[in-house]
């Protein structure tokens, strides 16, 4: 492909995202991936080498991550259904097996060795690690489906101390040994709340919060929590959207300084968001 950049503007846009550089070094920020922005080979490879890129940069990056459509595909492949309540994996015992062996096994460890062969230092995590995630049953119905109730983050800020990225599957567990699916965002607002994390980005599979959710054109950029209210009642803010954005306000409470919601299937869409003034997706602010 021929190269469409001069030097001189190359060293323009480097110039440009100085002032972004400086904002979020020694910063931490938190990328909550998964779901359907993880499907595409190509597009998981360019978001690992952003997440160096920026770790390179002086920015502390945690990576937490789901892993939905992998389960899916495993639980086909052993001829079990897949069952959701509310947009909650039912999880019995053996549910629950499949959910480790993928996130904690399979997802975990491709992200952290495709970090590390994009020049990075990752360090894998699930919430079972020195207790990371503490959870409880959070309905009978849904069997081991946890609702957190602990984080103990010494284990982040350990790797983060010692430059590491640490990338965690969203497993919790409790005193008693049993081991909980934990919905990945919920996860990863409870975790960046913990680090006080300056940002939390949520990479999805829509552009953000759309004013008519058939039209990207009509995304919102920014949204208070106030303001998000007014959009749950119009309805603006509906279906899959609506827990979405409860995460970005519990991050909010929990001490997170600003929440953005983006389309993960958009290349390089973390620096975007990061390094420009444009940014990407809906950003959800107190």
């Amino acid at each position: 492909m021929e190269d469409i950049f001069s030097n001189s503007q190359r060293a323009e846009i480097l110039t440009q995202a100085l002032p972004y550089i400086k904002r979020y070094n020694g910063k931490i920020v938190v990328v909550k991936y998964g779901g359907n922005a993880m499907i595409n080979q190509q597009l998981k490879e360019q978001v690992m080498e952003d997440i160096v890129l920026l770790r390179l940069i002086g920015v502390k990056i945690v990576l937490v991550h789901g892993g939905g459509p992998e389960i899916n595909e495993l639980m086909e492949r052993l001829g079990k259904k897949a069952e959701f309540v509310d947009g909650l994996r039912v999880t019995d015992k053996e549910t629950v097996d499949i959910v480790q062996m993928v996130l904690a096994g399979k997802v975990n460890k491709t992200l952290v060795n495709m970090l590390e062969m994009n020049g990075g230092k990752a360090v894998g995590l699930s919430g079972m690690d020195g207790r990371l995630i503490e959870a409880k049953i959070k309905n009978e119905k849904l069997g081991y489906v946890g609702e957190i109730t602990n984080i103990n983050i010494k284990p982040v800020t350990d790797l983060l101390e010692k430059e590491y990225i640490p990338v965690i599957s969203t497993l919790g567990c409790d005193k008693e040994g049993n081991t909980y699916n934990i919905n990945g965002d919920t996860a990863a607002a409870f975790i960046a709340g913990s680090l006080e994390a300056e940002r939390l980005i949520m990479m999805t599979d829509i552009a953000g919060v759309l004013k008519d959710k058939d039209d990207p054109s009509t995304l919102i950029p920014e949204i208070s929590i106030e303001e998000a209210a007014s959009l749950y009642e119009s309805g603006i803010i509906s279906g899959g959207m609506i827990p979405k954005v409860d995460c970005c306000i519990e991050a909010i409470h929990r001490g997170v300084k600003n929440v953005v919601i983006m389309d993960g299937r958009v290349p390089h869409s973390i620096l975007m968001e990061l390094l420009t003034n444009e940014g990407a997706g809906t950003m959800v602010t107190r």
